[in-house]
């Protein structure tokens, strides 16, 4: 499975509608956002998609934003993430939470996904292997990340669009 990674777009739609294209066009099966995203009409480039995302610490969430990701069938988060997908064990934080630190420091996933610092990022504690595709705001690079499960193996893509 190709999992596209993306996270910090804080309402940066246009950036996640181009991130999404590129994503798909190298594979991406299904995506997973990793917090800051900036409103719920980020949300709506995933309609149709197989998507899960988080909150992060700049997501300032309301209530009337339920029924739209509803509306968009994904899954409303509430926390910590954990996935089971192509046989892998995996986390997904923003990044900021401290129970971040915990799963970092546990190791108990084969990855442990997240944004936050807006630097892409790919190491190992242990076994796990830790990945931030980076951010699609504030940088001067925006990147996403292709992450192949069953290869073991991530590929960051910048994203280049007019409207930098």
């Amino acid at each position: 499975m190709r999992l596209g990674l993306l996270s910090d777009s804080h309402g940066r739609r246009d950036r996640v509608r181009q991130a999404v294209r590129v994503l798909d066009e190298a594979g991406a099966e299904a995506f997973v956002h990793c917090g800051d995203i900036g409103g719920p009409e980020v949300l709506e480039e995933f309609a149709g998609r197989r998507a899960w995302f988080v909150w992060g610490n700049m997501d300032f969430v309301q209530a009337t934003w339920r029924p739209l990701v509803d509306g968009l069938a994904l899954p409303w988060p509430d926390g910590t993430l954990e996935l089971r997908l192509a046989g892998k064990r995996l986390a997904v934080f923003h990044g900021h939470e401290p129970a971040f630190a915990r799963a970092l420091h546990a190791a108990r996933h084969d990855y442990l996904l997240h944004g936050h610092s807006h630097r892409r990022e790919d190491y190992r504690v242990g076994a796990m292997r830790v990945i931030n595709p980076g951010g699609l705001h504030r940088v001067s690079m925006p990147t996403v990340a292709l992450l192949d499960l069953r290869a073991d193996t991530v590929e960051f893509i910048e994203i280049t669009d007019a409207s930098r």
